[in-house]
């Protein structure tokens, strides 16, 4: 026993070590879906600082310490209340906000954001489709960042009446506007349930390419 203890510690330190780090430090992601296009793509590993807000107890959801909050624009990673789904959406709802959407354009606390048209060059190139969607850039409270909406689909998702925000929640959206499944679907996100806060991608893979390696997206930031 001793002898299997002499050759395997120092294998069982660094799986341990690694436990630790992902359960309590910084974890990556692989995407499977494209809910967050076209600021996430299929295939981006997403790496979360799990430390952004707040400190758990390795292997638990126990927290420790806290000494931030998840603010409007940060991209978070999440359990889905629904059925405990990892999931990767926008923070676009704080605690205590009034929040409504009418036609694709969400209002906030009584205002409606900006919206421009943006950027379509890369638009066919990230859907690979017969009917692009429509770029837009969304002015959220002062971050700029692009969505995508089509005009004729999914009508049921682009409008929801006046609601509140409670307490230690959050409203989540995906990019994707049309195409994603978030709190208009699975409602308000708690704050005990954010695993951490999505701050790069560390590598992207094409997955309609052989999961040949997107070298353009490695290391990029998000914002």
């Amino acid at each position: 026993m001793t002898n299997i203890w002499k050759e395997w510690r120092v294998f069982i330190f660094i799986v341990l070590a690694m436990g630790v780090f992902r359960t309590a430090v910084a974890n990556w992601y692989l995407v499977p879906t494209g809910s967050m296009k076209p600021t996430i793509l299929e295939g981006d590993y997403v790496f979360t600082d799990k430390t952004a807000y707040q400190l758990h107890v390795p292997f638990t959801t126990r927290v420790i310490a806290s000494w931030a909050k998840p603010q409007r624009g940060d991209i978070v990673v999440f359990d889905s209340p629904r059925d405990a789904t990892r999931l990767v959406k926008r923070v676009v709802g704080l605690p205590g906000d009034t929040i409504e959407m009418r036609d694709n354009r969400l209002l906030i606390n009584g205002t409606a954001l900006d919206y421009q048209e943006g950027d379509q060059s890369r638009a066919p190139q990230i859907w690979q489709d017969k009917f692009l969607p429509l770029v837009v850039d969304e002015d959220l409270n002062g971050l700029h960042h692009s969505i995508a909406v089509r005009d004729s689909a999914n009508r049921h998702y682009q409008n929801f009446p006046l609601l509140t925000v409670p307490e230690a929640h959050y409203f989540m959206l995906g990019d994707n506007r049309d195409n994603s499944g978030d709190s208009r679907v699975f409602g308000m996100v708690a704050e005990n349930l954010i695993d951490g806060r999505a701050r790069f991608i560390i590598l992207s893979l094409d997955l309609n390419d052989n999961f040949m390696p997107r070298g353009e997206r490695t290391l990029s930031r998000l914002h």
